[in-house]
């Protein structure tokens, strides 16, 4: 794949030159580097801009225009949310993140201290954590009961709803904003989610669910000549955006003073799982259903067991109470010991 020189800002071009003439890197280096940072400037732009926030085919987004005023307010998080991107939408694996890690230092890195076009660099503390070693991060469920009861907002039946489906179906970000109203089956109380790949699944709802929807659809106000298919919208009665969900669970977090700790909407469906795992019974292979994956060994990252379950685990051992009968010192023990205090004069003589 060649380099598109026309559909690159001019800073862009800069850094892939600089990097081809004097990091002495491969071709396929400089190709693979180009491609992940076209593709974070323009997740960058989905993120940011209004007018792409919308848009499921990151393809589709030009990032000729982007201006550097954009990179110059890149945070930390940012570049963690994309990574989370990558490997949720695009199944990005271990190698492909880290070279994206190494991608946007570099990028970064030549931005400022080399042209000195943005004051800070972002990727400075950017690290990629062994995920095979990181327990995902989750709400136990008594934060999970704290971050329902705390939502005080201009539009609570719909807010509270969003949050109800993230905890109990642990349904993707994207999934949940694609939902359109002729995808809810009210009389079996189960809903069709288009997943990664266009895969089609079939989820069941609760009496949570069920509730939180049917609260949220008897204020769910659409003008008569609207068409809007869409179950979660804006204030403005079109399909709600990505971000404008991710900003309602930030909010909600910060209300039930949950905000600092690395929760997302992602973090969302991790404890869905977590607790499915912990007081449903569910295994991996269902788990794996209902979560939409491909295979069982994305899942096992979500059925980690807390330290109260390891505990409990240890504490339910049929030997756990075992108590060993108080007896006097055997002969045996006595000739042991005997022989050993023989074995001590003897090495020090």
């Amino acid at each position: 794949m060649e380099i598109d020189r026309t559909q690159c800002p001019d800073y862009f071009l800069d850094y892939i030159l600089y990097i081809t003439v004097t990091k002495s890197l491969s071709s396929r280096t400089v190709q693979e580097y180009y491609l992940d940072i076209r593709m974070f400037l323009k997740y960058l732009r989905m993120m940011q801009d209004p007018n792409y926030q919308n848009t499921d085919d990151l393809q589709q987004i030009p990032i000729r225009d982007i201006p550097i005023s954009m990179l110059e307010n890149v945070k930390l998080q940012d570049l963690y949310n994309f990574l989370y991107y990558v490997t949720e939408e695009r199944e990005n694996h271990d190698r492909a993140r880290g070279r994206k890690v190494s991608a946007l230092r570099s990028f970064f890195g030549y931005l400022c201290n080399h042209q000195n076009i943005i004051a800070h660099d972002p990727t400075e503390r950017l690290e990629l954590p062994s995920p095979k070693k990181a327990l995902p991060r989750y709400l136990t469920l008594e934060e999970s009961q704290h971050l329902l009861q705390s939502i005080d907002t201009a539009y609570p039946e719909r807010d509270y709803c969003i949050l109800t489906i993230f905890l109990n179906c642990g349904i993707r970000l994207s999934e949940l904003v694609g939902l359109n109203v002729s995808d809810i089956n009210w009389k079996e109380a189960k809903m069709r989610v288009l997943g990664k790949g266009s895969k089609e699944r079939m989820v069941y709802l609760n009496d949570a669910c069920m509730d939180a929807l049917d609260a949220y659809f008897k204020v769910r106000d659409l003008p008569p000549e609207s068409q809007e298919k869409a179950v979660f919208l804006s204030k403005r009665h079109k399909r709600i955006s990505k971000r404008r969900v991710q900003q309602i669970v930030e909010n909600a977090l910060f209300q039930a003073d949950l905000d600092g700790r690395g929760y997302s909407t992602h973090k969302l469906r991790h404890t869905a799982a977590t607790l499915m795992y912990q007081y449903g019974n569910v295994d991996a292979l269902t788990l794996k259903e209902i979560l939409g994956h491909s295979s069982t060994s994305t899942t096992e990252i979500y059925t980690h067991l807390s330290n109260q379950i390891l505990k409990h685990a240890t504490e339910s051992s049929p030997l756990a109470h075992f108590e060993k009968k108080k007896n006097t010192v055997s002969s045996l023990d006595g000739q042991q010991d005997d022989d050993a205090s023989s074995s001590d004069k003897s090495d020090n003589s």
